[in-house]
């Protein structure tokens, strides 16, 4: 085998990998929010986050069996990420928020629908969770107010869970297609 076939070669197994960690990526989190009774809007962007790692790590690895001149790459790449180092420290609690709801979504037992209590001592917010997405985390109190919080702030506020949502079917999919 000459270089060329192995790296074609090399290249084909990569992206055999990457689509089966893809599969079973999106399996093992689908499997997780059936289990743990998760919305398919949270489900969404954990999805995304992961296929965005799988799509990076299986760039580098091609990259690198390509043998591209990362010596010329490095130019580029240092001026985007000045340019992005930048922009990215005006808007970090994006990834705050992200990375907020990562942990939401994976360790924290409160679910749509989840009557809680924030506990803060400036404020009394008593009500129901009515949606949760990748940065916010929305709810309405018992006084009709609807509150967007951001989800690192949600994380840094203790939270009193009052009464769980007595329906676990999230009506986004059926399980009894899944056993």
């Amino acid at each position: 085998m000459d270089t060329l076939q192995l790296k074609l070669l090399f290249s084909l197994a990569i992206i055999l990998f990457a689509g089966l960690g893809i599969f079973f990526a999106k399996k093992a989190i689908h499997d997780y929010t059936i289990l743990k009774s998760i919305e398919f809007n949270r489900r969404k962007v954990i999805v995304n986050l992961s296929l965005f790692v799988i799509y990076m790590l299986s760039i580098i690895l091609l990259s690198i069996i390509w043998a591209i001149d990362f010596k010329q790459i490095t130019v580029l790449f240092s001026s985007v990420l000045a340019i992005l180092g930048i922009a990215l420290f005006a808007q970090w609690s994006i990834f705050s928020n992200l990375t907020a709801s990562v942990v939401l979504f994976f360790y924290h037992p409160v679910r749509i629908g989840d009557k809680i209590r924030i506990l803060d001592s400036s404020f009394e917010w008593v009500g129901r969770i009515t949606d949760m997405t990748g940065f916010y985390f929305f709810m309405k109190t018992d006084k009709g107010e609807n509150i967007t919080l951001p989800n690192n702030l949600v994380i840094q506020k203790g939270i009193e869970i009052l009464e769980t949502k007595s329906n676990t079917n999230t009506g986004f999919f059926d399980d009894s297609e899944f056993t």
